[in-house]
């Protein structure tokens, strides 16, 4: 359905050498966080796989294609140019590639910023970004094992990491990354009795 070894050949011709491992390291690790969270597999390994498709390219066709499509970025995100390609990878996928699953185009849109209320795959492309393979920084273990563990938890730890990395360089915090922080805030502090009941009301 998804043509992956073809999207695979073309993110090879696309994407320096580096670029295109980590996507195909981030497919790998949202196809086992979907396996393990009761995601689709396939579904979850192209977005991961193409999450990156823009992030190469010219910022001058970043902001061309963030600006033309379903997706529009919000003030902080006009603001800060390494945020566009998550905007223009969902707008060009939707236009080059004909994905219309909603899901997945903003699995791709949000997996930089994030939001309030992600879908499960919008979640599993976020920390599956944050811990594959490559990944070295410091607490990344920390990362993977909250990932294995318990995928809300570790939604607020890289909420909480993203927002005081761009607060310590006086960045623009996106609107979409402090509904998102609120958002798993106050998930994580629920009762696990009502998270079960509010979990199975959005499945």
């Amino acid at each position: 359905m998804y043509h992956i070894k073809d999207k695979i050949a073309f993110l090879k011709n696309r994407l320096s050498g580096k670029r295109f491992q980590h996507s195909c390291n981030v497919a790998r690790s949202a196809r086992q966080l979907a396996q393990q969270y009761g995601a689709d597999l396939e579904k979850a390994y192209f977005a991961g796989l193409v999450h990156d498709v823009c992030k190469e390219i010219p910022y001058e066709e970043q902001f061309a294609l963030m600006n033309e499509g379903t997706f529009t970025p919000d003030l902080a995100e006009m603001h800060s140019k390494k945020l566009w390609h998550g905007i223009a990878g969902a707008n060009f996928i939707q236009q080059e590639f004909s994905i219309e699953d909603r899901d997945i185009l903003c699995a791709v849109r949000y997996h930089t910023v994030g939001r309030a209320n992600m879908s499960l795959l919008e979640e599993i492309i976020y920390i599956a970004d944050m811990i594959s393979e490559e990944r070295d920084y410091k607490g990344v273990d920390k990362m993977r094992r909250l990932a294995q563990k318990d995928l809300d938890a570790a939604m607020l730890e890289a909420l909480q990491d993203a927002l005081n990395s761009v607060l310590k360089k006086n960045g623009l915090l996106s609107q979409n990354t402090i509904e998102a922080y609120n958002f798993y805030v106050l998930k994580n502090s629920e009762p696990k009795e009502i998270k079960s009941v509010t979990a199975k009301k959005s499945s």
